[in-house]
């Protein structure tokens, strides 16, 4: 299916497309973010929602207050994840009635017409989504464009960084490449445009995802249905980077189809952190490939573990190799690794939808 070209529509035919910008904390950056919207032509802007994570500073002030777009604020209520607040912003929306979605970064800025390029650029067959070219604030290129995720390229990148796997690692450095549209593997999901056709037979999000890779299973799940991914250079987006730095954002790191890629050993190692030293060693933990999920959690009289963190592995030697690094360079004693020995249930929970809401009325009146 594509973008419907046809003229009985009011607007004549322009793409209709809404936003959804997921916040956590994002007050610094996100007025930015909204009048960049404001500025777009050549579309018809439906909707923007807002999918806010339980902010504790004005990004909810700041998205009631913008101007020139019909801006609509999801409470989210915690701190759950990207995928699940983005899963919560398409939610409200009525696909049926759109030709795309855009998913945008509150950090991102959007230079003019880039909506109407990557909307054109759905507009032929097979593509699910529609993925710009991402500039640092200065103007340089920041690299997006990624290659299929391996266990070599996962190994290799994290012995020598990103930038000096080249051709074996998974993000594509090389300028050349990104002077020219075309069919990618996978794209940051910083900034893209997809197509709602899609949307309706993929699915939601994967929430398992707190904060990155939720965007390559996606990915991966559209090529798997027979989409594809489309890159459009000339659609630029500025992506300020940094909000981690800066507290704006929680990330986690993550290694990729872990199952797919041989990784099917994973350990809960849980870790007696002094109080004050959780958030500087909790961050460093999350950085550890090989390490998709780290939370911080009340201790009790009988249970002094404050810091969870998932490892993943080919094997359970593996996963305890992770988990000993971390231990040696944290030099932390009190900790535990635990294994599963039953697995009675795994699914995937989906939130906002109407099963859901019916639930809630039923079991928690609300």
């Amino acid at each position: 299916m594509t973008l419907s070209e046809s003229s009985d529509r009011p607007d004549g035919g322009v793409a209709r497309v809404a936003a959804v910008v997921v916040t956590f904390n994002s007050g610094e950056v996100l007025d930015g973010c909204l009048r960049s919207l404001a500025a777009q032509t050549g579309v018809d802007l439906t909707a923007v929602v807002v999918a806010d994570n339980a902010s504790k500073d004005a990004s909810v002030a700041i998205a009631e207050a913008a101007e020139g777009i019909p801006v609509r604020v999801v409470h989210v209520g915690r701190n759950a994840g990207y995928a699940a607040a983005f899963n919560a912003g398409v939610a409200v929306l009525e696909l049926r009635k759109l030709d795309a979605v855009l998913v945008l970064n509150p950090d991102c800025r959007l230079r003019p017409n880039t909506l109407q390029l990557l909307a054109r650029a759905l507009r032929q067959p097979g593509r699910a989504i529609s993925a710009p070219r991402l500039l640092n604030p200065d103007g340089s290129l920041q690299p997006s464009l990624r290659r299929t995720p391996t266990v070599r390229g996962a190994w290799v990148e994290a012995i020598v960084g990103g930038d000096r796997a080249g051709r074996i690692g998974e993000l594509v450095f090389d300028p050349k490449v990104y002077d020219v549209a075309g069919p990618v593997a996978w794209a940051t999901g910083a900034a893209m445009l997809m197509s709602a056709p899609a949307m309706r037979e993929l699915g939601p999000w994967d929430e398992s995802f707190m904060l990155y890779s939720e965007e390559t299973e996606y990915c991966q799940r559209a090529t798997d249905k027979g989409w594809s991914l489309w890159y459009e250079p000339e659609a630029l987006v500025e992506h300020m980077t940094g909000m981690v730095e800066r507290g704006l954002l929680r990330r986690v790191a993550a290694i990729l189809f872990h199952r797919r890629a041989g990784f099917s050993a994973n350990g809960m190692g849980v870790w007696a952190v002094p109080e004050d030293q959780i958030l500087d060693i909790g961050r460093r933990m999350a950085a550890v490939r090989g390490i998709s999920h780290c939370y911080e959690r009340p201790t009790y009289e009988d249970w002094k573990y404050s810091v969870f963190t998932m490892a993943h592995g080919r094997s359970k030697e593996e996963c305890d190799a992770i988990l000993d690094s971390i231990a040696e360079t944290h030099r932390i004693t009190e900790r535990a690794t635990l294994y599963s020995s039953t697995e009675f249930k795994k699914i995937r929970l989906l939130y906002f939808t109407d099963e859901f809401k019916a639930w809630e009325r039923e079991h928690a009146g609300v």
